[in-house]
């Protein structure tokens, strides 16, 4: 196991007026962990402690519960995405177990009975991330040195944002992972982690493990990113490695782009530096509709797997 890099900002100086020299050595420090790492941690981040103990406390409840009342929470057929409960097919090269949360008031979303109050907790939780998405999302323009503007138009529809809460089995003697190694197709992503460490990044080929900290949340950025800046940020390959006689739990919020957006390389890191771009324009909805098939057919190789590399241009 390397030694951990991963660096951890405080989020202050961005909830006040002024800081300036404060925020600019946060910002180096965003654009440097991006380039290098894809990720970053955060505390002071106003997403309130009280709130995100109690989500992960009603999240363990929920999926400690029997199977019958969890699949009373299984997703709509016709839903655009499998909100709801879900559970890695036996067998599967990954074992947990996932609710997965569409924007509050959407005709899809299914809670179930109890804890009484997970729906309450789910939807502040889910609301709170969306504040805190929308301070990141600037910090990222500014780290890129992008007008605020620019991001915002991908994103005015927030519709296609969605919160996962996740549940890892302890290890067995045979098997330990819980999440094989992926990346993310958002723009990026919010992790919140419980006490139990698990969640490593793939670093020059080595797995370098993101401790849980207290009052922290987990920012990685996503395939969306890397297109858009032709490959400046980097969308890390990461995992989770199940603990030894514990289970886990985590929330992961994808801060997405619309669906109908095309993307491509920006004139910033193309046109304007003269850089080729290093993707083909494409609809972001066909690459989430084309990543969900790759992952239904429970692909266990990483090169079966559909990623950005699709709409790679190809080197001359």
């Amino acid at each position: 196991m390397a030694t951990p890099k991963i660096p951890t900002v405080d989020l202050t100086p961005f909830f006040k007026e002024g800081y300036e020299d404060e925020k600019r050595k946060i910002i180096d420090s965003i654009t440097k962990a991006c380039c290098e790492y894809g990720f970053f941690q955060i505390v002071n981040h106003g997403v309130p402690l009280d709130l995100t103990s109690q989500a992960l406390k009603v999240s363990k409840k929920f999926f400690e519960s029997p199977n019958d009342a969890k699949l009373k929470c299984s997703p709509l057929p016709n839903a655009p995405v499998p909100a709801g409960y879900n559970k890695k097919p036996n067998p599967s090269y990954e074992f947990n177990e996932f609710l997965i949360m569409l924007p509050p008031g959407s005709d899809f979303n299914i809670f179930p009975e109890n804890p009484p109050e997970f729906r309450q907790v789910m939807e502040e939780l889910f609301s709170q991330f969306l504040k805190i998405g929308m301070v990141v999302e600037r910090i990222l323009s500014e780290c890129l040195g992008l007008p605020p503007c620019v991001l915002k138009e991908f994103n005015d529809d927030r519709s296609w944002d969605f919160l996962i809460a996740i549940f890892y089995l302890p290890a067995t003697e045979k098997e330990r992972i819980g999440a094989n190694p992926h990346k993310d197709v958002s723009c990026f992503t919010i992790v919140l982690q419980d006490k139990v460490a698990g969640l490593e990044v793939e670093k020059d080929g080595e797995w370098i493990l993101i401790a849980p900290q207290p009052g922290a949340l987990v920012v990685n950025i996503g395939d969306a990113l890397q297109v858009l800046t032709n490959d400046k940020f980097k969308s890390p390959r990461h995992r989770v490695v199940r603990p030894n006689g514990r289970s886990r739990n985590s929330f992961a919020f994808f801060h997405n782009l619309s669906g109908d957006k095309w993307i491509q390389p920006l004139p910033q890191f193309t046109k304007e530096i003269v850089e080729p771009p290093k993707y083909r324009p494409f609809l972001y909805k066909e690459y989430l509709q084309k990543r969900r098939e790759s992952k239904s057919k429970n692909v266990t190789r990483l090169e079966d797997e559909i990623t950005i590399s699709h709409y790679a241009v190809p080197e001359e």
